[in-house]
């Protein structure tokens, strides 16, 4: 491990490129000769602008993001926009939610103060390790819009396909595996992420929507919350979060470097095989999500007791590792493996999980 650094499986914020990171130390004080830092600047002169214009050019690049979507730098993370959608998409009145983990349920929630929310699946039964097929959605006609969380970090589950919403605008939350494959954007109304995860820093959202769906908002939301005026005003009818967007430009021009987002699903498909391959073989740990449903961004386990998982943090940190406790929720363990977790990290794990059983099996 460089400059003394641990493997961190957090699952956000998360690990950073060390790349990214030298970079921005290089710059830290003097950017590009400009006498100042990057957070120094202010979000209306050249300097700054010129970032965040390449910023958003690098994005429309790397996801093939089409001319008739806005992109839209924000603050507030994804769960603001857990409002935000609901206050924006409105005019029906009536909105469905596929729920498959915590967040597509507190989106949930969230948006039944402002709209009639159908629940078009619920995963609680099987304890979210489950992604549905076409079959089990009941997404009714007459709506604004279908929402989904794309990637599941507590419970370690990941949609594989993009479903069927028969018209209506589907609207995703893809805070946690954003970037880290290619997609078809222009099947979604709306993504939005928190970049925290795989594309930056905490304090930034990124909005991409269709702008035909930015046309009206309705009266008495609040000035912040209007996509379509902050898309108007590009993102800058206040300060934006300017250092996270200048970061998400850093690990843009990283992932780009790599090869694009064909090249990083490749990495993280033989990232997340190699780890997953062996929790499928032992039978000293427990792998609950569903085989067809498993993240390649997040692995959630367990040895099946709360003293052995609490020695298997303790003895992860003395060897190196961190952040692989799970989530309060699950309890147990899990590795967020995102794009810029190293192969070597997970194999440095994996080594560490066969001799934790070896020393540990009854």
């Amino acid at each position: 491990m460089t400059n003394k650094r641990v493997y961190n499986f957090s699952a956000g914020p998360s690990q950073l490129p060390l790349e990214v990171l030298e970079t921005a130390q290089k710059q830290m004080l003097n950017y590009e000769n400009s006498g100042m830092s990057v957070m120094e600047m202010s979000h209306r002169s050249s300097a700054y602008q010129n970032i965040f214009d390449q910023t958003k050019a690098d994005l429309k690049e790397l996801m093939n993001i089409p001319d008739n979507y806005s992109i839209l730098f924000l603050q507030g993370g994804a769960t603001q926009q857990f409002s935000n959608i609901a206050l924006n998409f409105n005019d029906k009145g009536k909105a469905d939610y596929i729920v498959t983990g915590n967040f597509s349920k507190k989106a949930a929630q969230e948006a039944a103060k402002f709209t009639d929310v159908h629940i078009a699946y619920d995963g609680k039964e099987n304890n979210y390790t489950h992604i549905p097929g076409q079959d089990e959605l009941d997404i009714r006609d007459d709506i604004d819009y279908v929402h989904l969380c794309t990637n599941n970090t507590i419970y370690g589950t990941e949609w594989d396909y993009i479903p069927d919403t028969k018209g209506i605008p589907l609207i995703a939350d893809m805070s946690s595996n954003i970037l880290s494959r290619p997609i078809d954007v222009s099947q979604f109304g709306v993504i939005y992420a928190g970049a925290q995860k795989n594309m930056g820093i905490a304090g930034l959202a990124v909005v991409i929507v269709r702008n035909d769906l930015l046309e009206t908002h309705k009266d008495q939301i609040p000035v912040l919350s209007e996509l379509d005026t902050m898309a108007k005003k590009d993102s800058m009818y206040n300060t934006p979060p300017t250092y996270a967007i200048y970061m998400l430009g850093l690990v843009l021009k990283w992932i780009k470097k790599q090869g694009g987002l064909v090249a990083m699903q490749e990495y993280n498909v033989k990232k997340a095989k190699l780890l997953q391959d062996y929790l499928d073989i032992t039978d000293f740990y427990d792998y609950p999500a569903e085989i067809g449903s498993r993240s390649h961004m997040n692995v959630s386990f367990t040895t099946g007791h709360s003293d052995l998982d609490a020695l298997f943090v303790k003895k992860s940190i003395e060897a190196g590792m961190t952040n692989l406790k799970g989530h309060r929720l699950v309890g147990g363990m899990r590795a967020s493996i995102y794009n810029a977790m190293p192969y070597d990290g997970v194999a440095y794990l994996v080594e560490f999980l066969k001799k934790f059983e070896k020393e540990n099996k009854e």
